[in-house]
């Protein structure tokens, strides 16, 4: 039983672009609060009981963002109190609450996104539409860790050389810039390198081909349908008005009617697609393991 990160990397990246696109774009309580709360489960469900410091710096995240907004934006009819003669109201105070419910439901799915989506499946998305973008990702990505370690045994070699002597700011700041000169100049000589051995190799004289380990199947073929289908269904019925929300001055909504009530209901289908995934996909290991 796949693992919603076993799927196609493709399929992948159409659901969270869906999700995200969703969120970002929709005030609606109900939206906010799905994308919310479904992001922290499908986390959860995928970590355990791992990374403590990203609950707490997502909750203190929470905390400030929500009381932020009653104290900066003082617009709406209710006033609760009176601070410094600034009113804190009612709407300031809910459309704090939504915005920081929204921000962090968001982060937590990019979170997830981040785990799941590794560089190798990055750049087998981006060569589906452009193989030279893809070439250059790929190149970048290498040079992040060459030219971090390109840099530490500069560094060594300027200590050896007993360039690092003098123990004060200025000396560390003048020793920094000269590794940072020296390995900026032998980047830019490795990609003269480059550059010219992928030309001998005859790198854009002909059409280039990819080679993947990634294959569409039969599930990954439906997920990928029903998630442009749900997408579908919750665009139609956020641009008709639908799930409209209005905080200032007062608040105002729809979706009480039966449209409204669809697209909230297939958006949340669409949020626990992968949650559902991870959990039969949990559930199916256990079993296995208890056999063996």
């Amino acid at each position: 039983m796949r693992r919603f990160e076993e799927y196609e990397p493709f399929v992948i990246t159409v659901f969270f672009l869906s999700v995200i696109v969703i969120a970002m774009f929709s005030v609606h309580p109900v939206v906010v609060f799905l994308t919310f709360i479904t992001g922290i489960l499908f986390y959860i469900i995928r970590n355990g009981k791992k990374h403590i410091r990203s609950h707490l710096f997502f909750a203190m995240l929470f905390v400030i963002l929500a009381v932020a907004n009653p104290l900066v934006s003082h617009n709406g009819v209710t006033v609760l109190f009176v601070i410094n003669n600034n009113p804190v109201t009612l709407e300031a105070f809910l459309y704090g609450i939504n915005s920081a419910m929204m921000i962090v439901g968001v982060l937590y799915w990019f979170r997830s996104f981040t785990q799941i989506m590794t560089s190798d499946k990055l750049l087998y998305v981006f060569g589906i539409f452009s193989p030279k973008l893809s070439l250059i990702l790929s190149m970048a990505l290498r040079f992040i860790p060459m030219f971090r370690n390109q840099a530490e045994r500069v560094k060594d070699a300027q200590k050896a050389m007993g360039l690092y002597s003098d123990d004060n700011l200025i000396d560390d700041i003048r020793s920094n810039m000269r590794v940072f000169s020296i390995v900026v100049t032998w980047a830019l000589e490795n990609g003269i390198t480059t550059a010219d051995s992928m030309s001998a190799r005859g790198y854009g004289t002909c059409k280039r081909t990819n080679f993947s380990d990634y294959r569409f199947g039969r599930s990954d073929i439906i997920l990928l349908i029903t998630d442009i289908l749900l997408f579908i269904i919750v665009i139609y019925v956020s641009a008709s008005g639908h799930l409209d929300f209005t905080f200032y001055p007062s608040v105002s909504y729809s979706g009480r009617d039966t449209i409204g009530l669809i697209g909230s209901i297939a958006y949340g289908i669409l949020l626990m697609l992968p949650v559902y995934i991870e959990i039969r996909g949990n559930i199916r290991w256990k079993y296995l393991m208890s056999k063996v």
